[in-house]
């Protein structure tokens, strides 16, 4: 008996794939390697000159310069990839933001710049996305949608003040979307990567355990589409105990964190 959750996604040749965020990092390795697989690949972020240079590379590729928090851009570029290529197989949500915060350094401005770009800018591509995905389930021709979340947002974590939480309400929102979209055949993935080397993790003052390149990550994120995973995390070696740190009671796992964390 399969333990899929969703449809496999294992050809790539002609899917039509939109990636919200893909400038740098896991976003820009994931678009370059389904590039690679034959995919039709849209790349979106708001800095045009990492588009352009996108593009370089990558000739057969499309880009739509954006803000994530602007969303009647997210609604105009919805349209244009749909008059250009009629439907969208995938979309992926992997524009992100990140600054070490603890509360004795609280900053209400940082923390809300977190929730805007990490969770309101997902809900802003669901807005001009979701219409097209019921109507393509309807004509059987059902697609995907990837939110690329973080372990950050299993429990609370030292300097994650203002990335956890809205890495946990991104979680929570994949979660509901794959209990009210699966019944319609519509692909629901949340992507929970641990350590990578991006941008957004060189300013880190800290030892990051089982660090991935953003290559190795896109790797471990097509594995899992391929799967039919629902949940999509790794390095496992490291977000295996992080999983099992989720089942402790709080006096144990504060008191796991803080001598982890010394």
């Amino acid at each position: 008996m399969s333990l899929a959750l969703n449809p496999l996604l294992r050809e790539w040749s002609g899917r039509v794939v939109w990636l919200v965020g893909a400038s740098s990092g896991i976003g820009r390795a994931l678009a370059a390697a389904l590039d690679r697989a034959g995919a039709r690949v849209i790349v979106s972020a708001r800095q045009q000159a990492l588009l352009d240079d996108f593009l370089r590379e990558h000739a057969r590729a499309q880009a739509i310069a954006l803000d994530v928090l602007d969303a009647p851009a997210l609604q105009q570029a919805a349209q244009a990839v749909l008059r250009e290529h009629g439907r969208i197989d995938l979309c992926v949500y992997c524009a992100g933001y990140y600054q070490p915060m603890r509360a004795q350094e609280f900053s209400r401005h940082e923390a809300l710049r977190h929730l805007e770009i990490n969770y309101v800018g997902a809900l802003n591509l669901l807005d001009a996305l979701l219409p097209q995905l019921l109507l393509q389930a309807r004509q059987n021709s059902p697609a995907h949608l990837s939110l690329v979340s973080s372990v950050a947002g299993y429990r609370g974590l030292p300097k994650a003040l203002g990335y956890g939480p809205s890495k946990a309400a991104l979680t929570h929102l994949a979660e509901a979307l794959y209990l009210d979209l699966s019944p319609e055949q519509i692909g629901v993935s949340v992507i929970q990567p641990g350590f990578v080397a991006t941008p957004m993790t060189a300013g880190n003052d800290f030892h990051m355990p089982a660090l991935l390149t953003p290559e190795q990550a896109a790797q471990s994120i097509l594995a899992g589409w391929a799967r039919g995973e629902f949940e999509i995390h790794f390095p496992k070696r490291f977000t295996r105990w992080l999983k099992l740190l989720r089942h402790l009671s709080y006096g144990l796992y504060f008191r796991a964190i803080k001598r982890a964390t010394r």
